[in-house]
């Protein structure tokens, strides 16, 4: 006799989702430490090596993450972009206060650019993390 599926609050049956959160923290995690890295060196040159490297694990994590909403079919999409809109809006204003900071400091071109994309992973990941969190408990 198997046992009946666990229900949300909201009295639907719980359904498998993808590792949407776990593949945000570590796109995060690989950011904040390729962030770390480089700001650790300013403003000298930082080596490039072990930024790039987390840079792509980023990446890569951000990418999965991508390809596992767009499977889902039995999603409260809606509620997904609202959330993810507003807090993207929200990201894109602090990413681009940082990036003016790094300019207006004088930051090297290679560390700029090294900067500029861990800025754009950040204000992609956090709003998809958001909008994920909330969608995943409203019914589809």
């Amino acid at each position: 006799m198997s046992a009946p599926a666990p229900e949300h609050p909201a009295g639907q049956a719980e359904r498998p989702l993808p590792p949407v959160p776990v593949l945000a923290v570590g796109a995060m995690a690989c950011v904040i430490t390729g962030g770390i890295v480089v700001a650790a060196y300013l403003p000298r040159q930082a080596p490039s090596a072990v930024p790039l490297v987390f840079l792509g694990l980023a990446i890569v994590l951000l990418l999965a993450m991508g390809l596992s909403l767009v499977r889902l079919r039995d999603f409260a999409w809606r509620k997904f972009f609202l959330v993810s809109g507003w807090a993207l809006l929200a990201y894109l204003v602090i990413s681009g206060m940082l990036e003016l900071v790094f300019v207006l400091d004088g930051t090297p071109t290679n560390q700029l650019l090294l900067l500029t994309a861990m800025l754009v992973i950040f204000a992609l990941d956090i709003p998809v993390l958001f909008g994920f969190s909330v969608a995943r408990h409203q019914p589809a």
